[in-house]
């Protein structure tokens, strides 16, 4: 960016048939962006639409007015460019034209009303940039009030667009007529959902288990899903759904007035009642498509605008999938934490070598060498708040952090690895390691044991550990420690924090010197048992590292 002065500011406002958005975000690198403001105001553009053919004249001031605002923050931010998009409502409505000639004599700003075609060409734009698309199909869907956008991918390649009349504004105006909805009309409404489903996507050539959503209804039903699971809403850019997720919610949602469901925590009180049509039409696709799991994607197709302005400010430049450099941006975060960063890379390098080495012989899954790798470069990153009980900031940190390229899972993940790699080990107390799957379990243990181990073989930050040398046997794990001097307090610390590891191979473990320049020591300074430290002290060694939660 060496021929701008300062980091460019670029604004994106999206003009939809619920609401008007803006985001405004600094440029940091050809690649991507960090947001400076969002907004949002819900102005029903398209309320009475689907009656009347026209956008009505509340609706078309109360629009015309939230612009001038938005404008004004965009510029009160220093935006260096700003792009204003239309969609479904303005693209359908017979006076869309004078809201654009509006917009331009009162605010001086140039709407562009967007295709279908294009709105669904951002919204792939958002995916492919943020989320991992490998070999296997999936479908990426963008869901606003007066349209559902669907792509069918295979990898990073496109094989259908659909554009459905099944926004959330759209369903509820033409199927809700009473509150809660009648039974009549929730079936009437569901068959309306599926026959335009297979008006335009009929038997599709394939099944995609994953779908990729963006859209307000997307990001509420993440919202209320993670406060009926923890209380609290916790990410949800990334957030996975499962079908019985969205299911469980539309029921709820089908069952209560709307008085109710704008107390649902989670769910804005806003968009309270065209909630429930919105899931519907997420619902019926999903069955359509075959669908298991829904991955939220929060950006969406303002995500798409900016990125595509960036592109037109960097013509040269390649942009390249976040999820292709994450690691990067790990690495990034680490040093924004002022993480240590030599003891962290050497436990990073001592994590993927135990790994690899424990890999064939316990079949462990080659995507958590990633995920180890990434706890074990943030794993200190709670220093940044103290010292004491930094574990336990690691992982609040982390779990916030919203890592590009990385799924919602994928980050909690990282985050418990990082959070066990000292003191207390994973228990049924502790509600954020509980509420994972068994599997999911299952591998924060063993991948935070290998982070305690190698965390423990740099315990004196001189990354004096060369190398791996590991022996896997029927009862035994053997590590040996590659180094030229004798690290006696690496060894003992390694030792001291083996017992996680132990348990969860299965396996007693013992670490131990193997010196570089010659044969290996006939007798080890601390001795361990069963993955346990004997009784054994190391003069101001300071063995606070155990115990505690």
């Amino acid at each position: 960016m060496d021929r701008f002065d300062s980091p460019p500011r670029l604004a994106a406002i999206d003009v939809g048939t619920n609401s008007i958005r803006l985001v405004v975000a600094e440029v940091e690198s050809p690649a991507t962006y960090r947001i400076l403001d969002d907004e949002r105001a819900q102005t029903r553009l398209g309320e009475g639409l689907y009656d009347t053919g026209r956008i009505g004249e509340d609706a078309f001031e109360r629009s015309l007015a939230v612009l001038g605002t938005m404008k004004a923050i965009a510029e009160g931010n220093g935006v260096d460019e700003l792009r204003v998009i239309g969609t479904s409502a303005l693209r359908e409505a017979e006076n869309g034209d004078d809201f654009v000639r509006e917009a331009r004599e009162r605010h001086g700003l140039d709407v562009e009303i967007i295709p279908a075609d294009e709105e669904a060409r951002l919204a792939f734009r958002s995916v492919k940039k943020h989320f991992p698309l490998d070999d296997n199909p999936t479908s990426i869907v963008d869901i606003g009030g007066g349209s559902m956008e669907v792509i069918l991918v295979v990898g990073t390649v496109i094989d259908e667009v659909h554009s459905l009349r099944l926004g959330a504004v759209r369903l509820t105006d033409e199927y809700v007529h009473s509150d809660p909805i009648r039974p009549h009309d929730w079936k009437t409404m569901r068959k309306g959902i599926r026959q335009e489903i297979r008006r335009h996507i009929g038997k599709p050539n394939f099944t995609t288990p994953t779908m990729i959503g963006s859209g307000g209804t997307f990001s509420a039903l993440a919202s209320m899903a993670q406060f009926e699971r923890f209380g609290e809403v916790r990410i949800t850019h990334g957030y996975v759904l499962s079908r019985a997720d969205l299911v469980h919610l539309m029921e709820r949602l089908k069952e209560v007035p709307l008085k109710q469901r704008k107390q649902i925590r989670g769910l804005n009180p806003d968009r309270a009642d065209i909630i429930l049509a919105g899931a519907a039409a997420i619902e019926r696709l999903v069955k359509a498509l075959g669908v298991q799991r829904i991955v939220v994607n929060e950006r969406g197709i303002r995500d798409g605008v900016l990125l595509e302005m960036i592109r037109r400010l960097f013509p040269e430049q390649s942009e390249g999938p976040l999820h292709e450099n994450r690691m990067n941006w790990v690495r990034s975060f680490g040093r924004k934490c002022q993480s240590n960063e030599p003891h962290c890379e050497q436990t990073a390098r001592l994590a993927g070598e135990l790994f690899d080495a424990l890999a064939g012989p316990f079949d462990l899954d080659p995507a958590d060498r990633e995920l180890l790798i990434a706890a074990a470069l943030l794993h200190d990153v709670g220093y940044l708040i103290s010292h004491a009980k930094h574990h336990k900031h690691s992982y609040h940190i982390i779990s916030q952090s919203g890592l590009p390229g990385f799924t919602g899972r994928e980050i909690e993940l990282i985050a418990l690895i990082a959070r066990y790699h000292r003191r207390a080990h994973p228990k049924k107390s502790h509600a954020e390691f509980t509420r994972l799957p068994e599997e999911d379990r299952d591998r924060v243990r063993k991948l935070a044991g290998i982070l305690r181990i190698v965390d423990g073989l740099d315990r004196t930050h001189g990354q004096t550990i060369e190398g791996l040398d590991v022996q896997v046997g029927k009862d035994r794990i053997a590590i040996g420690a590659e180094a030229l001097a004798n690290p006696e307090v690496d060894v003992w610390d390694a030792n001291r924090k083996a017992e996680l590891f132990a348990e969860a191979f299965g396996r007693k473990t013992k670490i131990s010197w193997v010196p570089t320049d010659g044969p290996p020591s006939q007798e080890s300074l601390f001795e361990t048992e069963s993955g346990r430290l004997t009784p054994s002290a190391v003069p101001g060694s300071g063995a606070s590292d155990a115990g505690g939660a």
